[in-house]
């Protein structure tokens, strides 16, 4: 077992190590340090990603097919050379994302906006007329104005939703930010995202749903990373924050908020065998999403993900929300609290959570029994949490016997699995914060 100063000393040393990294290099070409990184293959046991043929991503590539990307065109071309058909490239391939890469950029490096992409028949003005609930009622849209919505949204989708094959490893060097764009991982195996900041992803044509909730709602459709129908996917290292375009900035049609972003990183339509780690989520409304439909089917036995050593920061709901998968939630960081704020880990229909070491930093009166949601689950299992509850000392709570003091019918305290793919012993929860806050989020590998 670990004692507290094996843990810190080991910390002091990767904290040095990050520190000293080099810059790239001058020639563009990744550093000696960014290139072995470039090539790491996902640790043995590390998470429900290491599960049977483990995930290396694109550390075989040949060198032909290692890149350095500073634009949406380059990033296509290092992906396969066509956004249409690049998810069925499976050739070895490491992408090295250099400085910002916007998906709102066109062949030439033109700058576009959502007018560029917009159907000639749709008009936002036109639309909020048609459909005011007021006179349109609370049915779903329907005709011209909605069918030129659709082309519009099909328009964007071409543009900023970029299309990722398998075998591959994108990775951010020193200061990558990737903006305005979805990376779709969909019907593919073996892809690690490490050291990059995802920024706004944002929706131009927001569906209104005058059904969803008790007054309706405007949904948006492009997560900054999706995960669907794959498996072996390493996420680590990341930022996930909406940029200088927070959902506070919004305007308010029909009485509701302009949504126009969704989630940080969703996993759903069969999905399984992901790790989530070291990734900071910062002041995002919907975080993560693992299944995305109620519905009894091919996601039974699905959805398998380990979320471990992520920050939650000013985060609102989805941290994670669970359908069907299990799913180990451990050694996370939590700081929440604050208008807006929902849940952090939501227990959906046969979900199997388990929650162990967890650290959650309160503020306002959020308190313990605030921390879940029962989404139509039934138990999970939890342990080692501890909550800091303002300015009082930490403490370990229990987050189940706190929600079901506060709430019927209960939740019970065994998701009937226990996690065996775990790299090491989990860390006390009292030192988490220290761990996860020095080393989680983009900027924080030797690149």
């Amino acid at each position: 077992m670990r004692t507290r100063t094996a843990v810190v000393a080991a910390l002091t040393a990767a904290l040095v190590l990050t520190t000293a990294a080099p810059a790239p290099a001058a020639t563009g070409r990744p550093s000696r340090a960014a290139e072995l990184i470039g090539r790491q293959a996902l640790a043995a046991n590390d998470g429900w990603a290491a599960a049977g043929t483990g995930t290396t991503g694109g550390s075989a590539a040949a060198p032909d097919r290692v890149h350095v990307v500073r634009t949406r065109a380059e990033l296509v071309a290092a992906l396969g050379g066509d956004n249409a058909t690049n998810a069925a490239d499976a050739t070895g391939k490491i992408v090295y994302v250099a400085g910002t890469v916007d998906g709102f950029e066109g062949p030439d490096g033109t700058p576009l906006d959502c007018a560029d992409l917009a159907d000639p028949e749709y008009s936002l003005p036109a639309y909020l007329a048609a459909y005011d609930p007021q006179t349109w009622g609370r049915v779903n849209p329907s005709g011209p104005l909605e069918a030129a919505r659709v082309r519009s949204v099909a328009n964007q989708t071409r543009q900023t939703q970029i299309n990722v094959g398998s075998n591959t490893t994108i990775i951010g060097l020193r200061g990558a930010r990737l903006t305005g764009l979805t990376l779709m991982i969909d019907r593919v195996d073996n892809v690690i995202v490490r050291n990059i900041e995802f920024a706004d992803a944002r929706d131009c044509f927001p569906a209104w749903s005058p059904t969803d909730g008790d007054t309706g709602n405007w949904n948006s459709q492009y997560d900054q990373i999706s995960v669907r129908r794959s498996e072996h996917v390493w996420i680590d290292h990341n930022t996930f924050t909406d940029g200088d375009n927070p959902d506070s900035a919004q305007p308010v049609y029909f009485g509701r908020p302009w949504q126009v972003h969704d989630g940080s990183l969703d996993v759903t339509h069969t999905a399984s065998l992901v790790t989530v780690s070291w990734n900071r989520f910062t002041g995002r409304d919907k975080v993560m999403l693992i299944g995305s439909s109620n519905t009894v089917g091919p996601d039974v036995g699905r959805l398998n993900v380990t979320v471990r050593h992520n920050l939650f920061d000013g985060t609102l709901q989805r941290l994670p929300r669970v359908r069907f998968g299990q799913v180990d939630v451990h050694e996370n960081h939590y700081r929440l609290g604050g208008p807006g704020f929902a849940y952090a880990l939501g227990v959906g229909v046969q979900s199997a959570l388990y929650a162990e070491n967890n650290f959650f930093t309160l503020t306002g009166d959020t308190g313990p029994a605030d921390l879940l949601y029962d989404w139509g689950g039934t138990a999970l299992t939890e342990r080692g949490s501890w909550v800091r509850q303002g300015d009082r000392l930490p403490r370990p709570v229990s987050l189940l016997a706190a929600y079901n003091a506060a709430h019927d019918p209960d939740l019970g305290g065994d998701a009937g699995w226990t996690p065996t793919l775990r790299a090491a012993r989990p860390l006390p929860a009292p030192l988490v914060p220290l761990a996860v806050d020095a080393f989680a989020g983009a900027g924080r590998l030797p690149l």
